[in-house]
């Protein structure tokens, strides 16, 4: 949370978003992470008034540019005012509630203001600067790939060293310490190919490389891209659309990315993530047959290469 900002004391983190005495109509949440949007969902859900405000061109930084676009449209159509390219100069507070200021001219009142722009890894006061070990600017501790810090005796896991800051991530990490130094098995954890989810509405999963640090790496890659209507939401007449994206690199053949907007994506990434992590190839998936009816049967049915508007062929 900014300290500097005027009006900050009035704002909440989602610490305290747990823990309010009752439910605002209005709320703004400043971020555009998984934690903005995720809260951003679970009270345009209860029925609140709800606006994200996000400084950056479009949500969900170092996401795949087309999830980020989709994930936007989606949470507007449930009603979710989305604010991008301005942040808060100011919070005031009023009779009825607060007045959030932006950076853009413009203002939205609100019975609450949430911040949600990320967290530091918090090493303050541990005297780790007493024991020598390194840290790297924003705090975090620096580690080798055995999590071990410059320090002999001193190692660190977890969100606290700003590698992969998940739940999961920061489990298998501890695994890897433990097997490497009370078990006598020398082991690393390896962060690629490392699946994710976004709980918002639609949820998110993804894993591997967007199409554009798929391009930085490898240059040519095929990309196979569709949008559609779940067939779930056919009968009810909902326009909530959802997202299936797969980068394949034109080398090798291979999956290396793989991202999934919609009903149960999250449950779909876990096993993509299995397949991606042996090296599967576009071939194996286009040899897998199909679950009907089911979203994530469109993960092995795509078979046309998208073409993004300027290149005028897959590049």
């Amino acid at each position: 949370m900014p300290k500097d900002l005027p009006g900050v004391e009035h704002a909440i983190t989602s610490n305290e978003a747990f823990h309010l005495k009752k439910l605002p109509k209005r709320i703004v949440v400043a971020g555009g992470g998984y934690i903005a949007i995720e809260f951003a969902g679970i009270f345009n859900g209860l029925g609140v008034e709800t606006t994200i405000v996000h400084r950056g061109p479009n949500l969900l930084r170092g996401f795949d540019d087309d999830v980020r676009a989709h994930i936007a449209e989606e949470l507007e159509k449930r009603g979710i005012k989305v604010i991008l390219g301005a942040q808060h100069k100011s919070i005031e507070k009023t009779g009825s509630g607060y007045v959030s200021h932006f950076t853009n001219g413009h203002h939205c009142e609100s019975d609450e203001v949430l911040f949600a722009l990320g967290r530091e890894p918090y090493t303050e006061g541990l005297g780790l600067e007493n024991a020598g070990v390194k840290l790297a600017e924003n705090g975090a501790v620096i580690v080798d790939e055995y999590s071990k810090t410059n320090v002999d005796s001193i190692w660190a896991v977890g969100d606290v060293t700003d590698r992969i800051n998940l739940t999961p991530v920061a489990i298998r990490e501890g695994h890897a310490f433990a097997d490497t130094e009370f078990y006598g098995r020398p082991t690393k954890f390896d962060h690629e190919m490392v699946a994710s989810a976004v709980f918002s509405q639609p949820p998110i999963g993804s894993v591997g490389l967007s199409e554009a640090d798929a391009r930085h790496t490898y240059g040519k890659v095929d990309i196979y891209l569709a949008r559609l209507r779940p067939m779930k939401y056919a009968f009810t007449g909902a326009d909530e659309r959802s997202l299936l994206k797969l980068v394949v690199d034109q080398a090798t053949d291979r999956v290396v990315g793989c991202h999934v907007v919609g009903p149960d994506a999250p449950e779909m990434i876990q096993m993509a993530a299995i397949a991606m992590k042996m090296g599967s190839t576009k071939a194996q998936w286009d040899q897998t047959c199909a679950v009907h009816p089911t979203l994530a049967e469109e993960l092995v049915t795509l078979r046309e290469k998208y073409m993004p508007p300027g290149l005028g062929q897959a590049a």
